[in-house]
Protein backbone atom coordinates (compact mmCIF):
# COMPACT_ATOMS: atom_id res chain seq x y z
CA UNK A 1 0.00 0.00 0.00
CA UNK A 2 1.28 3.28 -1.12
CA UNK A 3 1.62 6.07 1.56
CA UNK A 4 2.78 9.63 1.77
CA UNK A 5 5.31 11.35 3.39
CA UNK A 6 5.35 13.91 6.01
CA UNK A 7 6.99 16.87 4.22
CA UNK A 8 7.10 20.51 4.93
CA UNK A 9 8.80 23.09 3.54
CA UNK A 10 11.21 25.62 5.47
CA UNK A 11 13.13 28.83 4.09
CA UNK A 12 12.22 27.38 0.21
CA UNK A 13 13.43 24.19 0.91
CA UNK A 14 11.18 20.60 1.68
CA UNK A 15 12.04 18.21 4.49
CA UNK A 16 10.54 14.85 4.99
CA UNK A 17 9.54 14.74 8.64
CA UNK A 18 9.86 10.89 8.44
CA UNK A 19 13.40 10.46 7.74
CA UNK A 20 14.02 13.62 9.87
CA UNK A 21 12.57 11.91 12.85
CA UNK A 22 13.78 8.48 12.16
CA UNK A 23 17.48 9.40 11.54
CA UNK A 24 17.05 11.35 14.81
CA UNK A 25 15.96 8.10 16.99
CA UNK A 26 18.68 5.88 15.56
CA UNK A 27 21.42 8.05 15.83
CA UNK A 28 20.41 8.13 19.56
CA UNK A 29 19.99 4.56 19.87
CA UNK A 30 23.62 4.39 18.57
CA UNK A 31 25.03 6.79 20.93
CA UNK A 32 23.39 5.20 23.90
CA UNK A 33 24.59 1.76 23.33
CA UNK A 34 27.77 3.48 22.86
CA UNK A 35 27.60 5.33 26.44
CA UNK A 36 26.11 2.28 28.31
CA UNK A 37 28.84 -0.14 26.94
CA UNK A 38 31.86 2.29 27.91
CA UNK A 39 30.20 3.77 31.25
CA UNK A 40 31.91 1.25 33.32
CA UNK A 41 35.16 0.01 32.15
CA UNK A 42 36.35 -2.88 33.26
CA UNK A 43 39.54 -5.32 32.71
CA UNK A 44 37.58 -8.22 31.94
CA UNK A 45 34.61 -6.89 30.27
CA UNK A 46 30.88 -7.68 30.70
CA UNK A 47 27.36 -7.25 29.22
CA UNK A 48 27.66 -3.98 26.79
CA UNK A 49 31.02 -3.87 27.54
CA UNK A 50 31.75 -7.20 26.06
CA UNK A 51 29.50 -6.48 22.72
CA UNK A 52 31.25 -3.05 22.30
CA UNK A 53 34.69 -4.75 22.23
CA UNK A 54 33.02 -7.64 19.84
CA UNK A 55 32.12 -4.55 17.57
CA UNK A 56 35.37 -3.13 17.72
CA UNK A 57 37.27 -6.32 17.20
CA UNK A 58 35.38 -6.79 14.18
CA UNK A 59 35.54 -3.63 12.49
CA UNK A 60 39.17 -4.10 13.35
CA UNK A 61 39.40 -7.45 10.99
CA UNK A 62 37.51 -5.38 8.11
CA UNK A 63 39.93 -3.14 8.07
CA UNK A 64 42.93 -5.14 8.01
CA UNK A 65 41.71 -7.30 5.23
CA UNK A 66 41.60 -3.86 3.25
CA UNK A 67 44.77 -2.19 4.06
CA UNK A 68 47.61 -1.85 6.54
CA UNK A 69 46.50 -0.97 9.95
CA UNK A 70 49.44 1.62 9.61
CA UNK A 71 47.12 3.72 6.88
CA UNK A 72 43.48 2.02 7.81
CA UNK A 73 43.87 2.43 12.16
CA UNK A 74 42.50 6.10 11.58
CA UNK A 75 39.54 4.88 10.00
CA UNK A 76 38.63 2.71 12.73
CA UNK A 77 36.39 4.74 14.93
CA UNK A 78 34.61 5.98 11.01
CA UNK A 79 33.94 1.81 11.04
CA UNK A 80 32.26 1.46 13.97
CA UNK A 81 29.93 4.61 13.62
CA UNK A 82 28.90 3.26 9.86
CA UNK A 83 28.52 -0.47 11.13
CA UNK A 84 26.53 0.23 14.37
CA UNK A 85 24.56 2.90 12.54
CA UNK A 86 23.49 1.10 9.52
CA UNK A 87 22.57 -2.00 11.46
CA UNK A 88 20.35 -0.50 13.78
CA UNK A 89 18.90 1.66 10.56
CA UNK A 90 18.28 -1.46 8.93
CA UNK A 91 16.35 -3.11 12.09
CA UNK A 92 13.94 -0.02 13.53
CA UNK A 93 11.46 -0.13 11.03
CA UNK A 94 11.23 -3.96 10.87
CA UNK A 95 9.00 -4.90 14.22
CA UNK A 96 6.30 -2.59 12.94
CA UNK A 97 5.27 0.62 10.58
CA UNK A 98 3.62 3.82 11.99
CA UNK A 99 0.72 5.49 9.72
CA UNK A 100 -1.66 8.38 10.83
CA UNK A 101 -3.72 9.71 8.21
CA UNK A 102 -1.86 7.36 5.54
CA UNK A 103 1.01 9.40 5.98
CA UNK A 104 4.20 7.07 6.97
CA UNK A 105 5.97 7.99 9.85
CA UNK A 106 7.74 5.09 11.35
CA UNK A 107 9.97 2.89 9.25
CA UNK A 108 13.89 2.43 8.58
CA UNK A 109 15.76 5.04 7.95
CA UNK A 110 17.84 2.81 4.98
CA UNK A 111 15.20 2.21 3.15
CA UNK A 112 14.79 5.68 1.52
CA UNK A 113 17.15 6.05 -1.40
CA UNK A 114 18.08 9.82 -0.10
CA UNK A 115 19.64 8.57 3.16
CA UNK A 116 21.48 5.80 2.05
CA UNK A 117 22.72 7.49 -1.22
CA UNK A 118 23.61 10.67 1.04
CA UNK A 119 25.62 8.07 2.96
CA UNK A 120 27.07 6.72 0.04
CA UNK A 121 28.08 10.60 -1.05
CA UNK A 122 29.53 11.20 2.56
CA UNK A 123 32.30 7.99 1.97
CA UNK A 124 33.20 8.73 -1.07
CA UNK A 125 33.97 12.41 -0.22
CA UNK A 126 35.76 11.07 2.91
CA UNK A 127 38.07 9.03 0.54
CA UNK A 128 38.91 11.83 -1.69
CA UNK A 129 39.37 13.87 1.15
CA UNK A 130 41.86 11.42 3.19
CA UNK A 131 43.44 10.85 -0.05
CA UNK A 132 44.64 14.60 -0.58
CA UNK A 133 45.41 14.72 2.93
CA UNK A 134 47.97 11.83 3.58
CA UNK A 135 49.45 11.20 -0.08
CA UNK A 136 49.31 14.90 -1.19
CA UNK A 137 48.10 16.76 -4.17
CA UNK A 138 50.46 15.51 -6.93
CA UNK A 139 50.45 11.43 -5.45
CA UNK A 140 46.41 11.51 -5.50
CA UNK A 141 46.37 13.41 -8.90
CA UNK A 142 48.80 10.49 -10.75
CA UNK A 143 46.00 7.88 -9.11
CA UNK A 144 43.60 8.53 -11.86
CA UNK A 145 46.04 8.48 -14.61
CA UNK A 146 47.80 5.62 -13.49
CA UNK A 147 48.92 3.09 -15.06
CA UNK A 148 47.39 4.60 -18.74
CA UNK A 149 46.09 8.16 -18.71
CA UNK A 150 43.67 7.67 -21.18
CA UNK A 151 42.23 5.57 -18.27
CA UNK A 152 41.46 8.74 -16.80
CA UNK A 153 36.99 9.20 -17.74
CA UNK A 154 37.04 5.38 -17.32
CA UNK A 155 38.48 6.27 -13.56
CA UNK A 156 35.53 9.22 -13.02
CA UNK A 157 32.71 7.17 -14.16
CA UNK A 158 34.11 4.44 -11.79
CA UNK A 159 33.88 7.09 -8.55
CA UNK A 160 30.07 7.87 -10.14
CA UNK A 161 29.43 3.99 -10.42
CA UNK A 162 30.73 3.17 -6.94
CA UNK A 163 28.24 6.00 -5.17
CA UNK A 164 25.22 4.90 -7.07
CA UNK A 165 26.06 1.02 -6.37
CA UNK A 166 26.65 1.64 -2.85
CA UNK A 167 23.81 3.97 -1.77
CA UNK A 168 21.43 2.09 -4.04
CA UNK A 169 22.36 -1.71 -2.89
CA UNK A 170 21.59 -1.05 1.06
CA UNK A 171 18.53 1.05 -0.49
CA UNK A 172 16.87 -1.79 -2.60
CA UNK A 173 17.64 -4.62 0.24
CA UNK A 174 15.79 -2.75 2.71
CA UNK A 175 13.21 -0.98 0.92
CA UNK A 176 12.14 -4.58 -0.04
CA UNK A 177 12.11 -6.29 3.08
CA UNK A 178 9.96 -3.87 4.77
CA UNK A 179 7.58 -3.42 0.87
CA UNK A 180 7.17 -7.38 1.35
CA UNK A 181 6.24 -7.32 5.12
CA UNK A 182 3.35 -4.36 4.18
CA UNK A 183 1.95 -6.97 1.93
CA UNK A 184 1.91 -10.13 4.17
CA UNK A 185 0.53 -8.03 7.00
CA UNK A 186 -2.10 -6.24 5.06
CA UNK A 187 -3.03 -8.44 2.28
CA UNK A 188 -3.27 -11.54 4.20
CA UNK A 189 -4.81 -10.19 7.06
CA UNK A 190 -7.86 -9.08 5.04
CA UNK A 191 -8.38 -12.41 3.95
CA UNK A 192 -10.22 -13.17 7.92
CA UNK A 193 -9.19 -15.23 10.39
CA UNK A 194 -7.86 -18.06 8.08
CA UNK A 195 -5.37 -15.14 6.22
CA UNK A 196 -4.40 -13.22 9.57
CA UNK A 197 -3.22 -17.38 10.78
CA UNK A 198 -1.84 -18.01 7.88
CA UNK A 199 0.46 -14.21 7.85
CA UNK A 200 1.79 -14.59 11.11
CA UNK A 201 4.32 -17.68 10.81
CA UNK A 202 5.32 -15.97 6.85
CA UNK A 203 5.86 -12.85 8.63
CA UNK A 204 7.39 -14.22 11.39
CA UNK A 205 9.97 -15.81 8.91
CA UNK A 206 10.55 -12.79 6.66
CA UNK A 207 11.59 -10.65 9.93
CA UNK A 208 13.81 -13.10 10.38
CA UNK A 209 15.11 -13.05 6.84
CA UNK A 210 15.14 -9.24 7.01
CA UNK A 211 17.16 -8.94 9.84
CA UNK A 212 19.87 -10.94 8.27
CA UNK A 213 20.06 -9.25 4.94
CA UNK A 214 19.99 -6.11 7.45
CA UNK A 215 22.90 -7.25 8.81
CA UNK A 216 24.71 -8.43 5.77
CA UNK A 217 24.14 -4.84 4.19
CA UNK A 218 25.56 -2.78 7.43
CA UNK A 219 28.81 -5.61 6.68
CA UNK A 220 29.21 -4.77 3.15
CA UNK A 221 28.05 -1.34 3.67
CA UNK A 222 31.17 -1.22 6.30
CA UNK A 223 33.32 -3.13 4.18
CA UNK A 224 33.09 -1.34 0.61
CA UNK A 225 33.79 1.85 2.68
CA UNK A 226 37.34 0.76 3.93
CA UNK A 227 37.69 -0.90 0.30
CA UNK A 228 37.26 2.86 -0.79
CA UNK A 229 39.27 4.10 1.60
CA UNK A 230 42.25 1.75 0.85
CA UNK A 231 42.12 2.60 -2.85
CA UNK A 232 42.49 6.34 -1.77
CA UNK A 233 44.83 6.16 0.72
CA UNK A 234 47.37 3.10 0.41
CA UNK A 235 50.57 3.67 -1.37
CA UNK A 236 50.44 0.57 -3.45
CA UNK A 237 47.08 1.30 -5.17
Amino acid sequence: MEHKAPEFEFMGLWFNGANMLMITIASLIVFLIALLSTRKLAMKPTGMQNFFEWVMDFVKGIINSTMDWKDGGRFHILGITILMYIFVSNMIGLPFALVVDETLWWKSPTSDPMITLTLAVMVVVLSHFYGVKLKGVKAYREGFFSPMKFLFPLKIIEEFANTLTLGLRLYGNIFAGELLLSLLASGLAHQGIIGTIAAVPLTLVWQGFSVFVGSIQAYIFTMLTMVYMSHKVSHDH
